[in-house]
C-alpha cells in the first residue's frame, strides 16, 4: 500500500479478550510489534488489567482498559444467554460511540471471543479485520455458525492456521474468499540452544507448558507418566501454566492426582512461568498433548529450543510438527499412545536428537517472527485499502 498525502499518522484500535500472556496475548504483542515499526499508532483495549499491559507499552502501543462482555463457554448456557446478549448490545453502542470520536483507519479485532467490537466498527463505519485463533470445530453446528458469521463484518480475516481457516469455511462458507492464513510468528531463546542429553542418566524429565484446561490435555500427560512409572521407568514431568478463571476445579484435579502413588514427588506444577526456555532447555521430551489446538505456539518454542517433541495429531499440530521428520504425532486423547511414543524417544536418543535438530532448523524457516510481521502489516493495510 502506497503512503497517503494525509500527514495524519495511520491509527489502528485492537480488540482483545485478555491481559494475560500465553499463545494469543503473546502472538499480539509480535503483531503490535510489527504496526508500530510500520508507523502505525496502535492502542489496544482490554477487559481487564493484567501483565499484558505493560508489554504492550513496551512495544510502542497504548492501552486502554474497557470493560465489555467476553464470550466462554460458561456464557453460553441458556440461563445466561439472555444477560450475555444484554451486555453484547451495550458493549456494541458504546463502542461504536467510542470509534465515532476516536475515527480510527481500522479496527482489529483479535479472536472470535470479542464480537461486539466487529459489530461496533460496522455501526461506525470503520473498516474492520479480525484475526481468528479458535477452531472451534467441537462445538455445535449452531454455535460454529454463530461465532463465524461474526466475521461477515470484516473486510479481511486472518487465520492462524488451515486448519482454523477451514473450520471458518465450512461454518459459513462465504467467508472462504476473505480469509488468509498467515501462521503464527514465534521468537526463540536468545542463546543458542544445546542439543538434547545423549545419555539419560537418572530420571528421564518431561516439560508441557501451557494453560491448565482439558482442551491442552495436562490430563493425558498425567496418565501417561502414570503409564511410564507403573512399568519401571524413572520419568518426571514439569507443567507451567495457569487456568483460566473458572476452571479452577481442574487445576485442583490436577494436583490431587499428581499428590497421589505411583505420581506422588514425580510431577510438580509450577503455574504461570515466563520465559520457559530454562524448563525446556531441561527437559528430555517435550510434550503438546491438546485434544484441540487451532495452532500451538508451545509446540513451536520446544521445536525451537532443539527438544524432542511428541504433540497430538489434532488441528494446527499438524501444521506445525511434521511427522517422524521434525517430531512424532500421536491420537488426541490416548495416553497410551502419548507413553509409547516418550518410550520411543528416550530409549532412541539418536532419533531424539535428529528431530530436535531438524525440527529447529524447520521451525526457524517456517514460523519467523519476520515473515509473520509482513503478512500482518499487509493484512491491516488491505482492510484500509
Amino acid at each position: 500500500m502506497q503512503p497517503t498525502d494525509d500527514p495524519r499518522p495511520r491509527s489502528l484500535v485492537v480488540a482483545h479478550p485478555s491481559p494475560d500472556l500465553y499463545g494469543s496475548d503473546r502472538q499480539l504483542l509480535e503483531t503490535v510489534g510489527a504496526l508500530v515499526r510500520a508507523a502505525w499508532t496502535v492502542t489496544v483495549v482490554l477487559p481487564d488489567d493484567g501483565p499484558l499491559v505493560a508489554e504492550l507499552e513496551a512495544r510502542g502501543a497504548r492501552a486502554v482498559l474497557v470493560p465489555y462482555p467476553v464470550l466462554r463457554k460458561a456464557e453460553l448456557h441458556p440461563r445466561r444467554l439472555p444477560g450475555l446478549l444484554a451486555g453484547l448490545a451495550r458493549a456494541t453502542v458504546g463502542s461504536a460511540r467510542a470509534l465515532r470520536r476516536e475515527r480510527p483507519d481500522a479496527v482489529l479485532v483479535n479472536t472470535l471471543t470479542v464480537p461486539s467490537w466487529l459489530a461496533a466498527a460496522g455501526l461506525a463505519g470503520v473498516p474492520a479485520l479480525c484475526h481468528v485463533h479458535e477452531a472451534e470445530e467441537d462445538q455445535p453446528t449452531a454455535v460454529r455458525f454463530l461465532l463465524a458469521a461474526q466475521l461477515l463484518a470484516a473486510r479481511v480475516v486472518v487465520a492462524n492456521s488451515h486448519a482454523a481457516a477451514e473450520v471458518l469455511r465450512r461454518s459459513v462458507p462465504r467467508l472462504a474468499r476473505r480469509t488468509r492464513v498467515v501462521h503464527n510468528g514465534v521468537p526463540g531463546p536468545v542463546d543458542e540452544p544445546t542439543p538434547p542429553r545423549r545419555e539419560l542418566d537418572g530420571a528421564a524429565h518431561l516439560a508441557l507448558v501451557g494453560r491448565l484446561s482439558p482442551r491442552k490435555g495436562v490430563d493425558v500427560a498425567l496418565d501417561a507418566v502414570r503409564l511410564l512409572r507403573e512399568e519401571g521407568r524413572d520419568v518426571r514431568l514439569t507443567v507451567c501454566g495457569t487456568p483460566f478463571a473458572g476452571y479452577e476445579w481442574y487445576e485442583q484435579e490436577l494436583a490431587s492426582r499428581a499428590a497421589s502413588a505411583p505420581l506422588e514427588g514425580a510431577v510438580q506444577l509450577l503455574g504461570y512461568v515466563r520465559p520457559t526456555w530454562p524448563v525446556l532447555a531441561g527437559c528430555d521430551v517435550a510434550l503438546v498433548p491438546s485434544r484441540v489446538e487451532p495452532f500451538g505456539n508451545t509446540a513451536v518454542e520446544a521445536l525451537l529450543a532443539r527438544r524432542p517433541l511428541v504433540a497430538s495429531r489434532t488441528q494446527g499440530l499438524r501444521e506445525v510438527v511434521r511427522d517422524g521428520e521434525t517430531g512424532l504425532l500421536v491420537p488426541p486423547g490416548d495416553p497410551r499412545a502419548l507413553a509409547d511414543a516418550i518410550a520411543t524417544l528416550l530409549d532412541d536418543r539418536a532419533l531424539a536428537s535428529d528431530l530436535a535438530t531438524r525440527g529447529r532448523v524447520d521451525a526457524l524457516d517456517r514460523f519467523s517472527v519476520d515473515a509473520y510481521a509482513r503478512q500482518v502489516v499487509r493484512a491491516v493495510e488491505d482492510t484500509v485499502g
